[in-house]
């Protein structure tokens, strides 16, 4: 009887092992997703509007030159060199350089 307990208790933290894992896989895959989108978010939504203009029947360059420009901010920030040093001035700015 003692021998089946302890197959049984041994399955369930085998169980609880498993969801714990596939928990920090999950939350290390929304970090990594937030931080895409705090760098590139605003040229998802310059794309975006330039789609929904041209679909809608308008032009759409402004928002694709929008788009064009907020990429290319975020290839600048993305370049810039990150330290200790700079992490006051990155913090005050909400993490935009």
């Amino acid at each position: 009887m003692g021998l089946m307990r302890n197959l049984n208790l041994n399955k369930r933290k085998s169980l609880g092992q498993g969801m714990t894992e596939y928990i920090i896989i999950v939350a290390l895959i929304a970090i990594a997703a937030i931080g895409v989108y705090t760098a590139f978010g605003n040229v998802v939504k310059g794309q975006t509007g330039a789609m929904a203009a041209e679909l809608g029947g308008k032009d759409g360059a402004q928002a694709a030159g929008r788009a064009k420009d907020q990429g290319q901010q975020a290839n600048t920030r993305g370049n810039a060199t990150h330290n200790l040093g700079s992490f006051q001035e990155a913090a005050a700015k909400g993490g935009h350089q």
